[in-house]
C-alpha cells in the first residue's frame, strides 16, 4: 500500500517553472500555511535558547577562567571592572573584591566603587554589594548612609526576595544613627504579604535591639504579632528573636502557646531549637509540679519490676506520680516526632524537655534517639556522650539494654572512650549477670594493654568503681586487680594497688589475707608508687593479731636495702616504723596495767630515740628497729625525710597524742563518677560539656532553668484559650477591617440605622452632611444642658464632667462603657 501511494504522489504533474517565476501572486493574497508559522515560532524559540546558552557559556567560561587564573589583578584593573557598564564585568569585579575581603586583604579603598552599584537591577550584583556593605559599614558610616535611600526603595520592590534582602542589609548595617529607620523598615516588613519578608523582619528585630535598646517597646509589639503568624516559617524566626530580645516576657506567649506547639514540627532546625528552649522556660513558670498518691494496686506489672513508680525529677520514691497539666502534656506529645530529627541538637533539645518537664516514661522515649547519635562523627559522639552521661546519672537502669553501644572501639578518641567507660560503670550495678560479665571482660582487656597508658589507668579505675557500686561483684573485681600487681608494667601495678587500697579500706577486717598476699609481692613490685602503697597497707594493718602481725618482719626486710629505696617508699617505711613502735608501746603499757606494775623509770632511754616514760628493754627487737630507722634517716640526703623522722620522734614522746594522729581510722575513699561535677547543668548546653565553663574556659552567660512555679501562683490557664491568628501587623483580629466597614459599624451603633451595599455603593437614610449637622446639633444641646446644670452643682466641677453627666441622663438604657465608645466614634467621624 505504501508503494502505491508513493507512486501516485510522484505521478502527479508538476507546474512548469515559468509559471512559478513569471506569475507570482501578491503576498497579501496568499495566506501563510500554518506549518510555516509554527516553524517560525520554533526558530524564534531556538534562537532565544541559543542566546541564553551563549550567555551561560560565557559566564561559565569566565568563572572558570577567573578561578584558574593565578595572576591577580591590581587595584586599578579591579576598579575598572567595578566601574564598567557591563554587568558581567561588574560581577567579576565584585567577586574578586569579596575574595580579597575573605582573605583579610584591604578592600576598603573599593568602597565607593562598590556601593554605587547598589542600585543595579541585577539581583546577583545586589547580593554581593550588600555583603560588602555590611562588612565595611562600621568603618565608613558616612558613605554607608548614602546608600540607605536606595536600600529603602528596595523595600517596596515587587520581588519579595529583593525586599527581604534589603531588610536584612539595613538591619545588618551596624550604625546606631539609622535605628529609627530600621525600626520603620521592620514595621513595614511585619505587614508584608510575603512570609519570606516577614521572616526577615523577625530576624532583624534583635539586630535593631542591639543597635538601640530604646526601641524595645516597638520591637516587642512586632514580636507579639509575628509570634502569632500563621506561617511556621515566620513563627520559628520570631521565637529566635524572642529568646534574644525579651525572653522574660512570657505574657506574649500565652495566646500563641497552642499554635506554636502545633507549628514546631514544621519549623526549621534553628526555629525548633529556639522554640523548645522558649517552651522549657515557659513551662517552668506557668505549669506547677503536682503529684498524686498512687496505690499499690494501681501500678502495672511493668512498673512492679522497678524500685519506684517514677524516680525521675518531680517524682518521689514513696508511691507518688507526677500529674501533668493538659497544656504541658500537649507540648510533650507534640515534640515526639522531633526525636527522629536529622539534627542532633534538636534531638538533644527534645530530651532536655522530657528530662526537665516530663516524667520517666517520656525520658525513656528519648534514650534510644540519644544513643543513635553515636553513629555520627567523633565530635558529635563526644557531645552526645556528655548528654547521655548526664541522663544516665539519674536513670542508669534505662541504659542497660544499650550496653553494647558503649563498648570501646579502636578508633575512638580519648574523650569518647573515657565517657564510654564511665557509662559502663554507671549501668554496671543495674545490669544482669551476663552484661556484668561482659563489662568486666571489656575492662580487663583494656587494663592489660600497654599501648595507651591513659586507657589502662581509666580501665583499672573503672573496675574499682564497679566493685564499689556492686558489693556482690567486689571479690571478682579484687581478683582481677590482684592478678595485675605482678605485671611488668609499673603504671598498671601502681594503679591497681591504688584501687585495691580503696577496696580494702571499705572492709579492713575481711582483707587481712589480702594484705599478706600483697606483702609477699613486695619483691616483684618495682614501681615506686606501687611499693609505697603496699608498705602503707602493711602499716595500716600493723595493729591486728598483736605480736603475730607481719608488720615488724616486713619492716626488718625493708631496712636491709633502705638506701636504695625511692623517696616515696622511704617515707612510707619511716611511717611504718613509727606505727609498729607505737603499737608495741601500747601493748606493753596494757600488759603492765593488767599486772599493776609501774613501768616508769625502769626502761633505759636512749636520747632522742625512746619517749620518756615508755617501757623499754635493751634487748627489745622492735625498739632496736626504731633506733636503726632513726639512724638511717639521720644520714639520708633528703631534707623532707629527716624532718618527718624528727616529727614522728617528737610525736611518739606523747603516746596518747601519737595514737590519735597515726592510728586514727581512715574513712574509706569513694570514687564518684567523673561527671558528678557536671550534674545539674542543662542538657545541650556548653556548660555541660565544659563542666561549668570554669578554669581556662571561662564561659559566661549560662542561665539555669527557673524553679517550678508554686501551685496557686501560676498564670490563669484561660489566657491560653484565646488563640487568635494574626494576619499582619496591626490589631489582633481575624482580618483587616476596611475603612468603609468601620464607618458603617459606627453609624449603626450610634443611631441604629442600617445600611445596605448595592452595586459597590453604600446606601443609607443619612448622608455624611446629615451626620455632621447632627453632631453640631448634639454639641449645642450638650452646651445648653451644661449651662443649666451648672446652677445646681458646685462651681469647681469641670465642664467635661458635666457633659458626661448630661449624656448619662439622656441615655438611661445604655451603660457607661457604651457611651464612652459612642463618643470616641463621633470624634472619629468629625475628624473624617
Amino acid at each position: 500500500m505504501h508503494n502505491i501511494q508513493t507512486t501516485r504522489r510522484h505521478a502527479q504533474p508538476r507546474p512548469p517553472a515559468s509559471s512559478i517565476w513569471h506569475h507570482p501572486q501578491p503576498k497579501s493574497a496568499v495566506p501563510r500555511p500554518p506549518y510555516v508559522t509554527r516553524k517560525m515560532e520554533s526558530l524564534s524559540r531556538i534562537s532565544t535558547l541559543l542566546e541564553s546558552a551563549r550567555e551561560l557559556t560565557l559566564d561559565a567560561a569566565q568563572a572558570t577562567r577567573s578561578s584558574r587564573s593565578t595572576r591577580p589583578l591590581d587595584r586599578s584593573q579591579i576598579k575598572k571592572l567595578l566601574d564598567s557598564r557591563n554587568e558581567r564585568d561588574v560581577l567579576d569585579g565584585l567577586r574578586r573584591v569579596l575574595a580579597m575581603m575573605y582573605r583579610s586583604q584591604k578592600t576598603l579603598p573599593f568602597f565607593s566603587s562598590v556601593v554605587k552599584n547598589v542600585a543595579s537591577p541585577n539581583i546577583e550584583i545586589k547580593k554581593l554589594v550588600y555583603i560588602y556593605l555590611i562588612h565595611h559599614a562600621e568603618q565608613e558610616p558616612d558613605l554607608a548612609l548614602l546608600s540607605i535611600n536606595t536600600i529603602q526603595k528596595s523595600l517596596s520592590d515587587k520581588d519579595a526576595q529583593v525586599r527581604a534582602l534589603a531588610l536584612k542589609t539595613m538591619s545588618g548595617i551596624r550604625v546606631p544613627v539609622i535605628s529609627q529607620i530600621v525600626s520603620l523598615a521592620i514595621k513595614k516588613g511585619v505587614a508584608d504579604m510575603s512570609p519570606y519578608v516577614r521572616r526577615a523582619a523577625a530576624l532583624a528585630i534583635p539586630k535593631c535591639y542591639r543597635l538601640d535598646p530604646g526601641q524595645e517597646p516597638q520591637l516587642v509589639d512586632y514580636l507579639s504579632t509575628l509570634l502569632g503568624d500563621k506561617q511556621y516559617y515566620v513563627a520559628g524566626a520570631a521565637a529566635i528573636s524572642f529568646m534574644e530580645t525579651c525572653p522574660d516576657r512570657i505574657d506574649l506567649i500565652h495566646k500563641n502557646y497552642r499554635s506554636l506547639v502545633k507549628k514546631i514540627v514544621d519549623m526549621d532546625e534553628w526555629g525548633q531549637l529556639a522554640t523548645l528552649r522558649m517552651m522549657t522556660y515557659y513551662a517552668r513558670r506557668c505549669f506547677p509540679r503536682r503529684t498524686r498518691r498512687v496505690e499499690q494496686n494501681e501500678k502495672t506489672s511493668q512498673d512492679t519490676d522497678l524500685q519506684t513508680f517514677y524516680d525521675g525529677p518531680g517524682a518521689e520514691s514513696n508511691g507518688t506520680e507526677v500529674v501533668l497539666d493538659p497544656d504541658l502534656q500537649l507540648l510533650l506529645n507534640a515534640i515526639k516526632p522531633l526525636l527522629q530529627s536529622r539534627n542532633s541538637a534538636v534531638t538533644t533539645a527534645v530530651a532536655r524537655c522530657y528530662a526537665e518537664l516530663g516524667t520517666r516514661e517520656y525520658v525513656r522515649l528519648a534514650i534510644g534517639p540519644l544513643v543513635a547519635l553515636l553513629r555520627g562523627a567523633s565530635d558529635i559522639q563526644q557531645v552526645a556522650l556528655f548528654n547521655i552521661v548526664s541522663v544516665c546519672l539519674q536513670w542508669p537502669a534505662d541504659f542497660v539494654k544499650y550496653a553494647n553501644h558503649f563498648l570501646v572501639r579502636g578508633t575512638d578518641s580519648a574523650a569518647v572512650w573515657e565517657l564510654k567507660l564511665e557509662i559502663l560503670t554507671l549501668i554496671f550495678p543495674h545490669s544482669n549477670s551476663h552484661i556484668k560479665s561482659l563489662i568486666l571482660h571489656e575492662l580487663e582487656h583494656f587494663s592489660r594493654g600497654s599501648a595507651n597508658p591513659a586507657l589502662v589507668r581509666e580501665s583499672v579505675r573503672a573496675i574499682g568503681r564497679c566493685a564499689q557500686a556492686d558489693s556482690s561483684m567486689a571479690p571478682r573485681c579484687l581478683r582481677l586487680l590482684l592478678g595485675q600487681i605482678a605485671s611488668l608494667d609499673g603504671r598498671l601495678a601502681a594503679e591497681s594497688l591504688t584501687v585495691i587500697r580503696h577496696l580494702i579500706q571499705q572492709d579492713p577486717e575481711g582483707h587481712v589475707g589480702t594484705v599478706v598476699r600483697l606483702a609477699k609481692n613486695l619483691d616483684s613490685a618495682t614501681d615506686p608508687q606501687a611499693r609505697a602503697t603496699i608498705i602503707w597497707l602493711v602499716g595500716e594493718f600493723s595493729g591486728l593479731r598483736g605480736e603475730d602481725n607481719i608488720a615488724a618482719d616486713v619492716l626488718r626486710i625493708l631496712l636491709k636495702d633502705f638506701a636504695n629505696e625511692s623517696e616515696a617508699a622511704k617515707q612510707q617505711i619511716v611511717l611504718l616504723a613509727a606505727k609498729v613502735y607505737l603499737h608495741h608501746i601500747n601493748r606493753v603499757r596494757e600488759e603492765q596495767e593488767k599486772k599493776g606494775a609501774e613501768s616508769e623509770g625502769k626502761s633505759d632511754e636512749l636520747p632522742g630515740a625512746n619517749p620518756p616514760g615508755s617501757p623499754r628493754d635493751e634487748d627489745d627487737q622492735i625498739a632496736k628497729l626504731w633506733d636503726y630507722v632513726l639512724l638511717l634517716v639521720r644520714y639520708d640526703t633528703s631534707y623532707d625525710l629527716r624532718d618527718r623522722a624528727r616529727m614522728y620522734r617528737a610525736l611518739l614522746s606523747v603516746p596518747q597524742l601519737a595514737t590519735l594522729m597515726l592510728l586514727a581510722p581512715k574513712p574509706a575513699p569513694q570514687a564518684p563518677s567523673p561527671s558528678e561535677t557536671r550534674k545539674g547543668f542543662v542538657l545541650g548546653s556548653s556548660a555541660l560539656v565544659l563542666a561549668g565553663g570554669g578554669g581556662i574556659h571561662g564561659l559566661k552567660g549560662y542561665a539555669p532553668l527557673p524553679d517550678w512555679v508554686k501551685s496557686g501562683q501560676e498564670p490563669d490557664p484561660r489566657l491560653r484559650d484565646t488563640d487568635v491568628p494574626v494576619s499582619g501587623y496591626g490589631e489582633s483580629s481575624r482580618g483587616a477591617i476596611p475603612a468603609s466597614q468601620r464607618l458603617d459599624s459606627m453609624a449603626s451603633k450610634s443611631s441604629g440605622i442600617s445600611s445596605s451595599i448595592k452595586n459597590g455603593e453604600a446606601v443609607g437614610s443619612k448622608t455624611l452632611d446629615d451626620w455632621l449637622a447632627e453632631d453640631d446639633g448634639e454639641e449645642e444641646e450638650s452646651e445648653g444642658d451644661s449651662e443649666e446644670e451648672e446652677e445646681d452643682e458646685d462651681e469647681e466641677e469641670d465642664s467635661e464632667d458635666e457633659d458626661e453627666d448630661g449624656d448619662d441622663e439622656e441615655e438611661e438604657g445604655e451603660s457607661e462603657e457604651e457611651s464612652e465608645e459612642e463618643g470616641d466614634e463621633n470624634d472619629r467621624l468629625m475628624k473624617i
